[in-house]
């Protein structure tokens, strides 16, 4: 079973999630849409699912440097978790800070801020990129000798801690634990995309770093979230590409060689003066801004739920046995393809696009099939083959159900 904390917690997740949502709705607070946390969630299970290629790159560097490079080897105690706890967070504060200032490092982590939402199901939104770029910034815990499995813990429960602070159901705090810890307050203000707000707030769990290194601004008025171009996507897919893809488009149009170096590396934004300059973030009108909100069909919307209920059972089993999966690389790379097409296929049903439908049936198809193919172990019995039988073949009439009530919704409109 995974030791991740993580993904240890991810039943609690869900569990904090509910209780925000059912206070939400005794106070009639409207921050939570079904397409926006679910996309959100999708794409942290995205980030899971790659994360178990990619951390072990990231890991697997760390180790290395431990290993071979290091000046002394600490050993583990409570002591050491809690220098190494306090190292890490300052680390993760000069990672996630270049995150926003460097160009293709945003590119990772713009999908965190993506949401025009600020709730609990935010906190899972999470890059599928971002860990090639900031796992650098914690080479120095290596050299000092920190064990990579003490990395490993202090990361995890950093990660956990800023769970939480994704909220508006939280007010201020006490002065003292405001002066020194991060909160819902300050980590409102970083998730803002007013120009006030922008690149403020950069700590993890201290909100010490930002004071002492100019970073800090107090929350003042109500912020308006997301990001200064909206994604106005539920793809998860494209969420972790967008940035990469504006980047590609700017880069053709820079023609010095020079400058197209210095876009990669420059903040968010910038371009030659050639070609107008820093592009600045502007205020956004409160009064006539409108989320992107696509509605679809409420046959639609329950469609998705009853099957990302399944998706998110499928999701649990894959993390908790990453054991067994790391033995076959193949049954883990069908297994996780699987679990990135149904999050795919989710965001198009939401957006109503003219694949979504294809594409669900062949999702519809492959899982029981491909479930089958690979779970040699299960014995293929009449209630196996029936049930999966009664899963493809009901799951189908249901969606030809719910197609015909979109195209009659879209006819009437």
């Amino acid at each position: 079973m995974s030791l991740n904390p993580t993904v240890i917690a991810i039943p609690v997740y869900f569990l904090l999630i509910g209780i925000e949502l059912l206070v939400h709705r005794i106070k009639a607070t409207k921050s939570y849409r079904l397409n926006d946390a679910l996309t959100n969630i999708n794409c942290g299970i995205t980030s899971q699912v790659t994360g178990a290629f990619l951390k072990v790159l990231s890991i697997g560097f760390y180790t290395y440097i431990y290993e071979q490079f290091r000046f002394e080897t600490i050993p583990n105690s409570a002591m050491t978790w809690i220098v190494a706890f306090i190292a890490y967070d300052f680390f993760y504060y000069w990672a996630h800070r270049m995150s926003h200032q460097v160009n293709l490092f945003w590119g990772g982590h713009s999908v965190h801020h993506q949401s025009e939402e600020y709730n609990l199901s935010v906190a899972l939104r999470q890059s599928s990129t971002q860990i090639i770029w900031t796992s650098l910034f914690y080479t120095p815990m290596a050299l000092v000798g920190i064990d990579p499995l003490v990395l490993l813990s202090v990361s995890g429960f950093n990660l956990l801690y800023q769970f939480w602070i994704h909220t508006e159901s939280i007010d201020r705090l006490p002065k003292w634990f405001e002066a020194v810890m991060n909160t819902p307050s300050h980590h409102r203000v970083h998730h803002a995309r007013n120009p006030k707000y922008i690149d403020k707030n950069h700590a993890g769990t201290f909100i010490i770093w930002d004071k002492m290194f100019g970073t800090f601004r107090v929350e003042e008025e109500k912020p308006m979230y997301g990001i200064t171009k909206n994604l106005n996507s539920w793809n998860p897919l494209w969420a972790n590409i967008a940035h990469y893809s504006d980047m590609l488009s700017d880069l053709k149009t820079i023609p010095k060689a020079s400058d197209k170096l210095k876009y990669i590396f420059k903040k968010p934004g910038w371009l030659p003066d050639s070609l107008g300059g820093y592009r600045a973030p502007l205020e956004v009108d409160k009064t006539t801004h409108q989320k992107y909100d696509l509605h679809a069909v409420k046959a639609v919307n329950t469609y998705v739920f009853i099957h990302y209920v399944i998706l998110l059972i499928g999701t649990a089993f894959f993390l908790f046995n990453m054991e067994r999966f790391d033995k076959n690389l193949l049954e883990k790379s069908v297994m996780a393809g699987l679990i990135i097409l149904s999050t795919i296929s989710f965001g198009a049903l939401f957006e109503s696009k003219n694949w979504a439908f294809p594409l669900e049936v062949l999702r519809l198809l492959l899982i029981p099939m491909t479930l089958i193919y690979f779970f040699t172990e299960l014995e293929l019995s009449p209630i196996l083959i029936c049930s999966a039988l009664t899963y493809i073949l009901g799951s189908l009439f249901w969606l030809l159900k719910t197609r015909s009530v979109t195209s009659q919704t879209v006819n009437n409109s």
